[in-house]
């Protein structure tokens, strides 16, 4: 199996470096989008093990509309309308002063809303199939999207999209060599028995190295990059614990195949889904860069 986990890795990291550090917004953005549906419907399949079929085509289409909407957010469109209004603009007054994202929880409401009242499924579908599809909407669509506002968070955010990831996976790294061969305390028995606060405390410890290691590429004070990434690496740490909890939950020990090794896209992402936006959210309201 570690044979399998290194190989993939040795495949994906370097591809996705890649993509993070030189690709486009708009190829960024595809590839969000690609790895949210992917995550979404394995997601999905967790549900219909337990019973729970989601609305798919309309969480997805929801999903989509919301990587379009934070691409907007941070690329704004270069046609004007009459009156000096940008096309982005124009939506915002439409929508009443709503943002985009507002907007589109409300059409994603409003269309389960319709697909309740108007399609055959049995009453007692109704309630999983609406709780279903609004979690993964909520719990691995919303979140992934902010991957695009990092990236473009002025001309440092590839780089600080590629901390986010380092930091991630040296934790997941770190955690899982040093939880195999020293591990003896459990961290959370009923979500991840293998887990264990020996491998927490090292993925903790390996994500404050590479904020030192970053110092000199990424424009912050040490203080920030060292904050950074320890939000980064508990919500992180977090979200790889709640994707258990859901497989748990399923009675499935992976999400997926897709990925020899390491199970599905969604087993691979568990960790950035939490940490993404909260180091984004730490960058625009803590740091706030020329404020």
């Amino acid at each position: 199996m570690t044979w399998k986990r290194v190989a993939t890795a040795v495949v994906l990291v370097p591809v996705v470096v890649g993509l993070v550090l030189w690709g486009t917004a708009t190829l960024v953005t595809l590839a969000v989008a690609l790895v949210t549906l992917l995550a979404l419907f394995e997601y999905f399949a967790l549900g219909a093990a337990i019973g729970h079929r989601a609305y798919r085509f309309w969480t997805a289409t929801c999903s989509l509309l919301l990587v379009y909407v934070q691409w907007r957010a941070v690329y704004q469109p270069a046609y004007h309308l009459p009156g000096g209004l940008t096309a982005y603009k124009m939506a915002e007054r439409f929508a009443g002063g709503s943002s985009p994202l507002e907007t589109t929880l409300l059409l994603f409401v409003l269309g389960i809303a319709a697909l309740t009242l108007y399609t055959r499924r049995p009453l007692v579908e109704v309630l999983p199939a609406a709780g279903i599809s609004a979690s993964g909407l909520l719990l691995i669509a919303f979140p992934l999207s902010f991957a695009i506002r990092l990236h473009g968070a002025g001309t440092q955010g590839p780089l600080l999209l590629f901390f986010t990831l380092v930091i991630v996976w040296v934790s997941d790294t770190a955690a899982y060599f040093v939880g195999r061969s020293i591990g003896e305390h459990p961290l959370a028995t009923l979500l991840s028995p293998k887990k264990t606060w020996e491998g927490t405390v090292a993925g903790f410890l390996s994500s404050m190295a590479v904020a030192f290691a970053f110092r000199p590429w990424l424009n912050a004070p040490l203080v920030h990059l060292l904050g950074m990434a320890a939000v980064g690496n508990i919500a992180g740490q977090a979200g790889d614990l709640l994707e258990s909890g859901y497989k748990r939950s399923a009675g499935i020990k992976d999400s997926g195949s897709l990925l020899p090794g390491h199970g599905g896209v969604l087993d691979r992402i568990d960790a950035l889904i939490l940490a993404i936006p909260v180091v984004w959210y730490y960058w625009v309201m803590i740091y706030s860069p020329g404020s």
